[in-house]
């Protein structure tokens, strides 16, 4: 079987998947049936500094966006660090660690930014015989009003200056949380390596409202007829998140930084995906809070079943293989070509195919053919875009097949070899400009 442990900085788990730092790791109970039910690693959820607590709302916390089914697509919350006492999380911390001590642990700080919080709170920390400290430079409400979290995630010169703090006053490895509330994600990431940070973690949640209700006319999740913005999560911010995490795995600056992945991690095929695209190991907490903690042995089932039909022996035979295909728009290929093909046997004529390339696309489906309700694709008219096969209903009823290099079925001209190299194209507007 394959060995799915993983080794990320020198921390161990018998498996990458942790549970990431939110209300399921918020205490001992919580963290030790996750280990229990199998979970490789925790990020305990985020420690403040000691003195007057925490205090969170007393009503709801969490909007959420459903699929057509009531499946959870997105989760919002309003929800703030922890609200326990730091002495009961240290101590509890403490204990937790020495019953399971093949389990990654990892403590997630936020703090004031200023050099002596840091200072006070890291020797407290390591004391609890933590694997490493993550910083929560993400969150992007309640916190960030108080100068923390996100506010702190989006300045990199206050990210660096804090890394360095932390390398300098811990001897534990660190791992910079980054929040996607940013224009281009590669410069906290590396601010982040030049502060001396051990690794990237990735993404925090999105600034979001989910939701107006209508009666109230106040955001949901309300709270006495008022609401706030909140951070978003699940299944949908998946595509946002390997994203992110694919522009730091092939930025040059940050190249070959350890990365612990972030966001919609439902199934183990996510899982992957992202350990794919570069990163260590990845994170959970919205599944988890949707399905519970047991969903980890599917998960972990699942990754090593695939592994094996695959022939790998460890994640790091596939680890980073996705990152040389990621590539800008300017670079793929466009002598390649593709046709969609209906498979006549699966089709069920509900129609969604032609009235979406009819309305929306190029026309490229008949709805009748000889009189009689028929669709098929009019090779001269399609230009591969694959918007049939996302909206039809039925799972390989409609195909992407390549076509061989030679001539261009919508014009009936020879393809131009050189087409493929939009840098020197006539038609690319900056070549054109240049030649005007």
């Amino acid at each position: 079987m394959a060995d799915i442990s993983a080794n990320f900085l020198g921390i161990r788990s018998p498996n990458p998947f942790w549970l990431a730092s939110a209300p399921p790791t918020d205490k001992a109970y919580n963290v030790e049936r996750a280990f229990e039910a199998g979970w490789g690693g925790v990020v305990w959820k985020t420690l403040g500094e000691a003195g007057p607590p925490v205090v969170n709302v007393n009503g709801p916390r969490y909007g959420a966006i459903w699929g057509p089914d009531r499946r959870l697509l997105g989760l919002n919350n309003i929800e703030l660090i922890t609200d326990r006492d730091l002495e009961v999380n240290l101590r509890e911390m403490t204990e937790v660690k020495k019953r399971w001590p093949d389990r990654a642990l990892i403590a997630s700080i936020m703090v004031p930014c200023d050099e002596e919080s840091w200072k006070a709170i890291l020797p407290r920390v390591e004391e609890t015989g933590a694997d490493g400290i993550e910083l929560n430079f993400g969150c992007p409400h309640g916190m960030s009003e108080r100068g923390m979290g996100s506010a702190v995630g989006q300045v990199p010169e206050y990210i660096q200056m804090v890394a360095e703090w932390c390398k300098k006053y811990s001897r534990l490895p660190v791992i910079v949380k980054l929040t996607p509330n940013i224009t281009d994600i590669r410069y906290p990431a590396r601010a982040a390596h030049a502060g001396g940070a051990d690794a990237v973690s990735l993404i925090n949640t999105i600034s979001s409202i989910v939701s107006v209700d209508l009666d109230n006319f106040s955001p949901n999740p309300s709270i006495d007829g008022k609401g706030s913005h909140g951070g978003y999560c699940g299944p949908a911010v998946k595509p946002i998140a390997l994203n992110m995490v694919a522009e730091i795995a092939r930025d040059p600056q940050t190249a070959g930084m350890p990365i612990s992945g972030i966001g919609g991690v439902t199934t183990w095929r996510d899982a992957a995906e992202f350990i794919a695209l570069g990163c260590g190991n990845v994170q959970v907490c919205t599944a988890a809070m949707t399905y519970g903690f047991k969903m980890v042995q599917e998960m972990i089932s699942g990754l090593s079943d695939w592994m094996d039909e695959k022939g790998y022996t460890s994640i790091e035979d596939f680890r980073g293989r996705a990152v040389p295909n990621v590539t800008d728009w300017q670079y793929l290929n466009l002598n390649y070509y593709t046709k969609a093909r209906i498979d006549q046997d699966l089709c069920i004529k509900c129609g969604r195919c032609h009235i979406a390339c009819e309305d929306t696309s190029h026309q490229a489906i008949t709805h009748t053919v000889n009189g009689a309700r028929h669709f098929e694709v009019i090779d001269e008219e399609c230009v591969g875009c694959n918007l049939c096969v996302n909206v039809c209903p039925v799972e390989d009823c409609i195909t992407m097949v390549e076509l061989t290099a030679g001539t261009d079925p919508r014009t009936g001209c020879p393809v131009d070899a050189d087409y493929a190299n939009w840098t020197s194209h006539p038609n690319n507007p900056a070549t054109r400009e240049a030649a005007e």
